[in-house]
């Protein structure tokens, strides 16, 4: 119930993470172990996985159950992210990776979602697992998955926003379109819209400035992790459906006349 398949690799946890805007290196670790998280995204463009003559996050995961899927903002071509994603896999062996070809790089942070298609098709027959980071559009999420993609990953609103689902409707859609698991991306703020997001079916939720930049990120990603699960349940329970006027809790059928 509470484990994600993607591609070959079982997560045991619904809850991806971030690594970025933490203070330091243990902040980062201590959050993400209380988040109960298996996977954190690394922007490998910007922070340090491989030289050990610097601070390395990787080591210090050592020793934990935390797998690391590589990322490669700051990409704005597929050329770029398929050649930093050959780079990373002969230097690191880690062929899980977080796919995103950012359009708009001033404002939106938005994906160019052509260009996405095109380094996932490449990827995809390079034999990389790929998630790839999407428009909340359901006929992208489509081409995506047709062109190789292991899980579609459509933004909730912009990254590091904090806006939380803004087309509860385009999710709903999206996983409708898709076989593979879709992971809701980006703009998520609190613990509710993480919640939310698995009620309207996600497979999972990535966050990261949630976390951290919280007032206490230990706090919200525990918070974060209690959500995920409540979300998952509440979506495989079954809502009831809404209504425009009240019912009765108790049946009317037999009621004692007065």
């Amino acid at each position: 119930m509470h484990t994600l398949q993607i591609g070959k690799y079982t997560l045991g946890s619904r809850l991806i993470v971030g690594s970025g805007k933490y203070d330091s290196f243990e902040t980062t670790k201590a959050a993400t172990l209380a988040s109960g998280s298996e996977l954190i995204t690394v922007a490998v463009r910007r922070l340090n996985i491989t030289n050990p003559n610097e601070a390395n996050l990787r080591d210090t995961f050592a020793g934990t159950n935390v797998k690391f899927l590589p990322n490669s903002a700051g990409c704005t071509t597929a050329e770029e992210a398929i050649t930093l994603f050959r780079l990373t896999r002969e230097a690191t062996g880690i062929d899980l990776i977080k796919l995103e070809v950012i359009g708009d790089t001033q404002k939106t942070l938005y994906p160019d979602v052509l260009e996405t298609i095109k380094a996932c098709e490449v990827l995809a027959k390079d034999g990389f697992t790929i998630m790839a980071y999407t428009s909340d559009d359901p006929i992208m999420a489509r081409r995506l998955e047709d062109a190789g993609a292991h899980a579609i990953m459509p933004l909730a609103a912009p990254i590091g926003s904090g806006l939380g689902v803004q087309n509860r409707y385009n999710i709903v859609f999206v996983r409708e379109a898709v076989k593979v698991p879709i992971i809701v991306d980006a703009g998520i703020g609190c613990a509710s819209d993480a919640a939310l997001a698995m009620e309207l079916g996600a497979d999972g939720v990535l966050t990261n400035t949630a976390i951290a930049q919280a007032q206490n990120p230990m706090l919200m990603a525990e918070a974060m992790k209690n959500a995920v699960i409540a979300g998952r349940l509440s979506y495989l329970a079954g809502r009831i459906p809404k209504r425009p006027y009240a019912t009765a809790s108790s049946p009317i059928d037999g009621m004692i006349q007065f």
